[in-house]
C-alpha cells in the first residue's frame, strides 16, 4: 500500500512533468510567434546577463539534484534536476540564437534554435509523468 510520502513525490513529479509539457507548448507558441513575424528577439545587457548566469550555474544544480535524487529515490527531485539541466539548454540555446541574430542578422535564428530543444523537454515531461527517479530505471 503507498504511504501518504510516496503519493506526494508522484505528485510532485507528475506537477514538475506537467509544468514541462507547459513549458514545451510555450517555446513551440513563442517561436512560431517569432517565426511569422508578430514578434521578435529583443537583446538586452540584463537578459544576456541572466542566460550566462544559467547556463552557468544550472548544469551544476542539475548534476546535484540528479545525485540526490539517486540517493533519496525521488522522482520529484529527479524532475526538479531535469527542469535546472533544460534551463541550461534553454540559456545555451537562447545565447547562441542571439549572438547568429546579432552578428548575421539571420532573425530566424532564435526561434528555430529553440524548436530544436523542444524534443528533449518533452521526453523529460514524460518520463516525470512517468515518475521515473533517476536515470537508471
Amino acid at each position: 500500500m503507498p504511504t501518504r510520502n510516496n503519493r506526494k513525490k508522484k505528485r510532485a513529479a507528475r506537477i514538475a512533468g506537467v509544468l514541462l509539457f507547459v513549458l514545451a507548448a510555450y517555446v513551440v507558441v513563442v517561436s512560431a510567434l517569432t517565426l511569422l513575424g508578430y514578434s521578435e528577439p529583443k537583446t538586452t545587457y540584463v537578459g544576456i546577463a541572466v542566460l550566462v548566469a544559467a547556463a552557468a550555474i544550472m548544469p551544476w544544480l542539475a548534476k546535484e539534484k540528479r545525485k540526490l535524487s539517486a540517493l533519496t529515490g525521488s522522482a520529484a527531485l529527479r524532475a526538479d534536476a531535469a527542469e535546472s539541466g533544460l534551463c541550461a539548454y534553454l540559456a545555451l540555446v537562447a545565447l547562441v540564437g542571439l549572438g547568429i541574430s546579432a552578428i548575421w542578422q539571420v532573425t530566424w535564428a532564435d526561434p528555430v534554435a529553440a524548436l530544436v530543444i523542444v524534443p528533449l523537454i518533452l521526453r523529460e515531461g514524460r518520463e516525470a509523468l512517468r515518475g521515473k527517479a533517476c536515470g537508471c530505471c
